[in-house]
């Protein structure tokens, strides 16, 4: 039988991440976090990541930069970030999104670096 906890996470205690994301629920094989009011700015460089990401915009608008293609990201809009692919992220106006990771992002800091988060990596 595998993991059976129940865990509850609310995001005004969620610690924080040194990009600015906020850690949400967490399991074995995914765990979720959440960016709030991320700011206007220009992409910093392509990054990669040894994990899948999808996310959902709350509000706020931005365009993911994925392996040569550019997507308008609007409230109400999901996208995934396959394991691995070079991405950045434009931020047009003050974001608000969750992302969930898989397997998690948090695990042994693997989601933290140079860049800062949806706006920046």
């Amino acid at each position: 039988m595998g993991d059976t906890s129940v865990k509850k996470v609310e995001a005004r205690h969620s610690p924080r991440g040194e990009m600015g994301q906020k850690y949400l629920a967490s399991g074995v094989r995914v765990s979720m976090r959440l960016w709030e009011e991320e700011p206007p700015g220009e992409p910093r460089a392509p990054v990669a990541r040894d994990y899948e990401t999808v996310g959902y915009v709350v509000k706020g608008r931005a365009e993911l930069h994925l392996e040569g293609q550019v997507l308008l990201l609007n409230p109400g809009d999901s996208w995934l970030v396959p394991r691995g692919a070079s991405h950045t992220y434009k931020i047009l106006e003050p974001f608000t999104a969750v992302e969930a990771t898989s397997p998690p992002a948090a695990v042994h800091g693997r989601d933290e670096g140079t860049q800062k988060g949806p706006a920046r990596a």
